[in-house]
């Protein structure tokens, strides 16, 4: 057995592995104690509230990484030509080239759908108005910039699950070069 992880980062980094692999009601207290190496009572020191705080600290560490990688890039320099690529590549490497499922979009689907919603909706409306704002400093007007926003995430959540379940990070990673070539935003 490893270590455990002696600082809530990793901790919860470790959690939001076994809630991606195995989804919030597939996993368990004792599954949380093999894979983090910490005792229950250590578990509820770091999180009083149980799973459910335990699965609202990872969203939150989700949004952060988000915000700071994708949204915020997005938004204070969306005249940039390399705001998009660069989102596009942010995305791959977090996604694993398409190996690593959207926790987000786990949830969306899932019975907890309603007891997370808040932090679900943030996520998907803060990237798809970070996305618009890119997309309208690049000469496409509102409306058109939002549903291409919408049409991007979409392609992209697709993608993750496509790519997934038939076993083929080659499928992700062609959907992003095509998202590379629909984006570009070189001259217009």
């Amino acid at each position: 057995m490893s270590r455990p992880p002696t600082d809530r980062t990793k901790t919860l980094s470790i959690l939001a592995e076994i809630f991606r692999e195995y989804g919030y009601d597939g996993t368990s207290l004792g599954l949380i104690t093999q894979a983090t190496g910490l005792g229950k009572g250590s578990l509820y020191h770091m999180f009083p509230g149980g799973k459910a705080e335990m699965m609202s600290a990872v969203l939150t560490e989700i949004d952060t990484w988000f915000e700071t990688h994708i949204y915020a890039p997005l938004r204070s320099t969306p005249q940039r030509n390399d705001a998009i690529p660069s989102m596009l590549d942010a995305v791959t490497q977090y996604f694993v080239s398409g190996q690593r499922v959207c926790l987000m979009g786990v949830l969306s689907v899932s019975n907890q759908r309603d007891q997370f919603a808040d932090a679900i909706a943030h996520y998907f409306s803060r990237w798809i108005e970070a996305l618009t704002l890119t997309l309208q400093q690049h000469s496409h007007p509102p409306s058109q910039a939002r549903l291409l926003a919408e049409e991007t995430i979409l392609h992209i959540q697709g993608a993750i699950i496509l790519s997934r379940a038939l076993h083929d990070p080659a499928l992700f990673q062609r959907s992003i070069s095509r998202l590379h070539d629909k984006l570009s935003l070189r001259s217009r």
